[in-house]
């Protein structure tokens, strides 16, 4: 598989992009960049999707006029997917089961979560080119991702376990990120915090669901479950609610039609 910038919800992009080259994805894939879909919602997505939208595979091959955002890069593979498979789909809020990202101890935040600091660099795109030969010293916290915008993998402090984080996100992005099978977290999670702005985190912990490619088929005992990371690293906690979700409702989707 192979794709020019990153296809996540959040900001992380490549510098001067005029087009989307992607190789060996499933369609579904490109909804959910399209669409701008977090974790929070995929499972919903996904479970309407017929066989073949998720087994199949496509190549996009796309040039653009100017130097489009990556929102408005969604927004012409959103008009791409409708013409070529027929793609119609709306937004709907459904009640349904969640979990609430609340902090433990009110006023007090985790050492891996705090306010991005508005003099730290920050670029937007996956690869950080290394300053020039003149550049004073980098001040960069290396506990969180170099680039800004999104959740991102980070290589974790021991085999057996995973570790993500972000720089410079608001708190909704990082509850969405904490649904899926690593985290054992079986339904969407929606911020309740009422911490506004932009923040960086980062949490370690050990999978609970099948171990990951970077975990490779290792087990660490000592290590943290998700529950206790999210409460000792990010001074966090879940607890489940019932509250409006929006998903995406697919309308009609259609096979390719021929190039």
């Amino acid at each position: 598989m192979f794709f020019n910038f990153p296809l996540g919800p959040g900001d992380v992009y490549m510098p001067n992009v005029r087009s989307l080259k992607a190789r060996n994805l499933p369609l579904a894939d490109y909804i959910l960049f399209a669409y701008k879909i977090t974790p929070n919602q995929e499972n919903f997505l996904l479970s309407q999707l017929p066989a073949w939208a998720m087994e199949d595979r496509f190549d996009i091959d796309a040039k653009a006029a100017g130097e489009p955002t990556k929102d408005q890069m969604r927004l012409m593979v959103q008009t791409l997917l409708a013409d070529r498979f027929k793609l119609a789909a709306h937004f709907e809020a459904r009640e349904v089961p969640v979990f609430a990202l609340l902090v433990d101890k009110p006023g007090q935040l985790g050492p891996l979560l705090q306010k991005h600091p508005e003099d730290s660099p920050c670029a937007t795109v996956s690869f950080v080119p290394s300053p020039p030969p003149t550049a004073p010293a980098q001040a960069l916290d290396n506990r969180f991702p170099a680039a800004c915008g999104g959740i991102l993998a980070m290589v974790p402090s021991a085999p057996g376990r995973v570790r993500g984080g972000a720089r410079n996100v608001p708190m909704d992005l990082i509850a969405s990120s904490m649904a899926g099978s690593e985290t054992g977290t079986d339904r969407p999670v929606v911020d309740r915090t009422d911490l506004t702005g932009r923040f960086d985190f980062a949490i370690e912990f050990v999978p609970q669901g099948s171990p990951s490619a970077q975990t490779s088929s290792q087990s660490d005992s000592s290590g943290p479950t998700f529950t206790t990371a999210l409460k000792e690293q990010l001074g966090l906690r879940l607890v489940p609610q019932t509250t409006p979700v929006n998903f995406l409702v697919i309308d009609l989707i259609d096979q390719l039609s021929p190039n």
